[in-house]
């Protein structure tokens, strides 16, 4: 997510580069840019690819179902940890270990032989995705000077962010239909070597200089305690949200995050300070992004699902259907920093919010024989330029109650509730959808439990927009 940092003068002890030449800045965002759309990309990018997984390494029903859940259920665990280690121990040291490892694990499931490999090079592809993603974004903050040119570096870093998950399922089907599906997982491989290489020659080094160490009571409950909610959460998919299957890890997921609130609040060095969280701007802007996630995620999924099982596109056809949805949210998140200039960062969120949730809306009115310029093509455009506009200013205000010394940190933070949000929110909306369904597979029956999901959805972004209006400071405080 995107964040824009401003030092103070109690982040003296902070080490932050010299300008930087225009000619050398503009390598250092492409390479934070670069490594954000891997890590987003690769959260969707395996769907399409599920299929031929199955057949070629024998891999169960459940076993498909974790090749996608290793990877967030470590991505959301580990997010807190990584955006910490950024300030401890070097924004640009962070991003190549991070990088390295995600490369790395791509290469070994791309490799795979067996189900249990192409599993835990997922689960590494998601450690380092973790450690990956709130460096990206504090090196851009870094290298480029406060003002208009480090607002649009933020909104292009978000353009290519949202453009990841929203190419996934393009990118997935071209790779498994002209090649093989082991091609979903190899194509990082040249991309992330190149990104090394570009990395350790231009970026400079930043990191907090302020005596502190790493938390580690806390950093081990905190990503436990993220790592069996997020398990607990994908396991409702397919047990159910009363079986104790699913009842356990939730509970212990609380427990755990409970533990970790209590240690944090009488550690003298925490990894996440609470006092952050008397910020309106930092706690009302996560809220927000937890509930914007959990809706918005959601819309790549079930409109993949509609096109395919109800309109007939193939995998690759789906994708090229949902281009311009990806354009659009491109062009939102490029307008949200000219926009934030004039009318201020709560404004455009909550009136990026609003569009979104008239976007979804209109996609409820799909039909099973719906035409691709009324059921696809105008929803989902109108859906994605709202979700741009919303999500650069939303991430600025939640990373506006900090130094720079914490920017990591609180990067990891606004990563964590959008990935959760999404994650619940999926996990309740595909509920919400079955339900209408009921077993059926008809596309009359399928389309009903889709566009219930979306008028559901459309229901929490207007619940994202009144927490706005209510929490959501005029004026931005600092701790």
């Amino acid at each position: 997510m995107t964040a824009m940092v401003q030092v103070s003068s109690s982040s003296a002890k902070i080490r932050i580069p010299a300008a930087r030449k225009p000619s050398r800045t503009w390598v250092v965002v492409l390479a934070a840019c670069a490594g954000q759309f891997l890590v987003v990309l690769d959260v969707s990018v395996v769907n399409v690819a599920l299929p031929s997984m199955r057949a070629d390494l024998g891999l169960s029903a459940i076993g498909l179902q974790w090749v996608v859940n290793a990877y967030s259920i470590a991505f959301a665990g580990f997010m807190l940890l990584g955006g910490r280690a950024a300030d401890l121990f070097g924004r640009k040291r962070t991003f190549l270990t991070g990088l390295g490892l995600f490369t790395a694990a791509s290469l070994a499931g791309g490799l795979a032989q067996e189900d249990w490999q192409l599993l835990a090079a997922r689960a590494v592809q998601g450690l380092g995705a973790a450690v990956l993603a709130p460096a990206t974004l504090t090196i851009l903050t870094s290298a480029v000077p406060e003002g208009p040119a480090r607002t649009r570096a933020i909104g292009t870093w978000s353009a290519v962010g949202a453009g990841g998950g929203a190419a996934g399922g393009l990118v997935g089907g071209a790779l498994t239909d002209a090649l093989s599906w082991r091609w979903v997982l190899l194509i990082n491989v040249p991309v992330g070597a190149l990104v090394l290489a570009a990395a350790a020659l231009w970026l400079v080094e930043s990191h907090a200089r302020d005596g502190r160490r790493l938390d580690l009571p806390g950093a081990l409950l905190v990503t436990a305690g993220l790592a069996t909610l997020a398990y607990g959460i994908v396991q409702t998919e397919a047990e159910g949200w009363t079986v104790a299957a699913t009842l356990v890890p939730l509970a212990a997921g609380l427990a755990l995050l409970g533990v970790f609130v209590a240690v944090e609040a009488r550690t003298k060095a925490p990894l996440m300070p609470l006092k952050f969280f008397r910020v309106r701007a930092v706690s009302a802007a996560n809220a927000a992004m937890f509930v914007n996630g959990s809706a918005l995620f959601c819309m790549w999924f079930f409109m993949t699902l509609y096109v395919q099982n109800v309109l007939g596109y193939t995998p690759l056809g789906a994708g090229f259907a949902l281009v311009p949805s990806s354009l659009a949210i491109v062009l939102g998140s490029k307008l949200a920093p000219r926009l934030m200039a004039g009318a201020g960062a709560r404004r455009v969120a909550i009136t990026g919010t609003l569009v979104a949730a008239g976007g979804m809306a209109w996609q409820s009115t799909m039909g099973a024989g719906g035409s691709y310029l009324t059921a696809v093509l105008g929803p989902g455009i109108v859906m994605m330029v709202g979700a741009g506009l919303a999500s650069t200013p939303l991430a600025s205000l939640a990373t506006s109650g900090g130094g720079a010394g914490d920017a990591g940190l609180l990067s990891g933070l606004i990563n964590t509730s959008r990935t959760m949000g999404g994650a619940l929110g999926l996990a309740v909306l595909s509920t919400v959808a079955a339900s209408r369904t009921a077993g059926a597979a008809t596309p009359e029956a399928l389309t009903a439990g889709y566009a219930l999901a979306f008028r559901v959805g459309a229901g929490a972004l207007l619940a994202g927009v009144l927490l706005m209006l209510v929490w959501l400071p005029r004026r931005t405080q600092r701790t």
